[in-house]
């Protein structure tokens, strides 16, 4: 049902899940600050607190059950949306105010009596998004997903696969990229799956058009004028083609990063999770990778404990992980979903089962992570400066998706050598950096030079 609430209204968002939240988020933001509404960083002084929650993982969807029980009821306004399963939505009916499909964004205001009619988007993706960052933006391609792995809940909280129009998604970057952006972040639930159109050029019909696939977009945007670092997020094993790895490969601004998804290590756990690939297929695939583009980082995400997974089972994940030699791997330990496949199986693992699983792979990641890290020490290389931190150093990143710490010169503790910080050193920027040390997770070094790149 529609709530009404008082003019000049304070909102606080709270983002739970993927990157592709975190977008959606800056969209929820726009929209309501576009009718008259003001941000808060506190909850306890806004009127409206927008959830945007994930239903993912059973952890996640606590930690929004705590977070309800702690608003107070009556004086403000809770509204949830984002990645919900019917399950938890029917759970949460009572306890929130309003809940709403993120695909209805445009809708918000009026179901909260904030305006008389209805904005109508044909995708709620066209809206503007207010960034939460001046240098480093998210732009999703897509969303939704036809892939239906049977652990996952993403079909059925963003439906089906939607591409954006690629003349969209170049307007977008060209807006940032004029108002200075230095890192765009393609998104999409299995971006390699993107379909587009767009008006074939060598065409005399000027209705003609041609499809643009995943590697025709990198190529597109890759083109753009300026410097710029471009990357994307997320793709799925069975669609990365060679042609992908070929743009990739080729690419000026593409970071040499790569999340490729793995899941499990055994075929027979693959197939149970209806992956759609074997181990042979993904070990191909990397090698195939990492011979076209010799400085790439690999991260993968991992589930521990799938229903069933013997130890003969889970020790194919270690002999791969051990092969693989990962960048970054990101653990999770299987929780079942509601509606989804695997809830049908029975969750045969214990949790300690699943913690000690996790600690065995994060073991071998910590090794694998340092050699890794290792191979960049006494080595000149370019970061993006994200932020200044209490003991006067910045944290960065390199094109390869690696944190560093970066220590300011002896010389800036001067009066003098201040000002030539605060002159030169800007947040958002390309700077050289000498690697002088290496750690599992991520680097230190110095700056070559105040000078910036770009």
């Amino acid at each position: 049902m529609p709530i009404k609430i008082s003019n000049e209204v304070k909102y606080h968002i709270i983002t739970f899940g993927c990157q592709m939240n975190k977008s959606d988020s800056e969209r929820i933001g726009w929209v309501l600050e576009k009718i008259g509404c003001q941000a808060t960083d506190k909850i306890s002084s806004a009127d409206l607190i927008i959830i945007n929650m994930c239903s993912v993982r059973q952890s996640a969807v606590d930690r929004v059950y705590g977070l309800i029980e702690k608003i107070k009821p009556g004086k403000q306004k809770i509204i949830l949306t984002g990645c919900i399963l019917p399950p938890d939505k029917r759970k949460m009916e009572n306890r929130v105010d309003l809940i709403f499909d993120i695909r209805n964004l445009s809708k918000l205001p009026f179901l909260l009596k904030l305006v008389k009619s209805e904005n109508k988007f044909a995708n709620y993706l066209s809206l503007s998004p207010l960034r939460a960052s001046t240098f480093s933006a998210y732009v999703p391609v897509m969303t939704g997903c036809n892939n239906f792995c049977a652990y996952c809940v993403v079909p059925y909280t963003r439906g089906k696969e939607i591409s954006r129009p690629v003349k969209e998604i170049i307007k977008e970057i060209k807006c940032l990229i004029k108002k200075g952006y230095k890192e765009i972040i393609l998104l999409g639930q299995n971006v390699n799956s993107y379909q587009g159109k767009i008006k074939n050029q060598k065409s005399k019909n000027l209705k003609m058009e041609k499809y643009v696939d995943f590697a025709d977009l990198l190529g597109l945007i890759d083109n753009l004028p300026d410097n710029f670092w471009l990357t994307f997020i997320t793709s799925h094993p069975k669609d990365l083609s060679d042609k992908l790895i070929k743009v990739m490969a080729s690419g000026k601004k593409i970071m040499p990063y790569l999340h490729l998804p793995v899941q499990s290590g055994d075929n027979e756990i693959l197939k149970k999770m209806n992956r759609g690939y074997t181990v042979k297929d993904y070990k191909n695939l990397v090698r195939k990778i990492r011979d076209k583009i010799k400085t790439i980082n690999i991260s993968t995400d991992i589930i521990v404990g799938f229903p069933g997974e013997t130890k003969n089972q889970f020790n194919n994940t270690i002999k791969l992980m051990k092969w693989a030699k990962f960048d970054m791997v990101y653990i999770a330990r299987y929780s079942p979903r509601p509606g989804t496949v695997a809830a049908n199986l029975k969750d045969n693992i214990s949790s300690e089962e699943k913690k000690e699983r996790e600690k065995i792979l994060t073991d071998i990641l910590k090794k694998t992570a340092l050699g890794n890290n290792k191979k960049y020490i006494n080595k000149t290389i370019e970061i993006l400066i994200e932020k200044r931190i209490k003991d006067n150093s910045f944290l960065g990143k390199t094109k390869t998706f690696k944190n560093v710490k970066i220590q300011l010169p002896r010389s800036t503790k001067s009066s003098k050598g201040q000002k030539a910080l605060d002159r030169f050193l800007k947040i958002g920027r390309f700077y050289k950096c000498q690697i002088n040390e290496a750690n599992v997770w991520g680097l230190k070094g110095k700056f070559k030079t105040l000078r910036k790149n770009s």
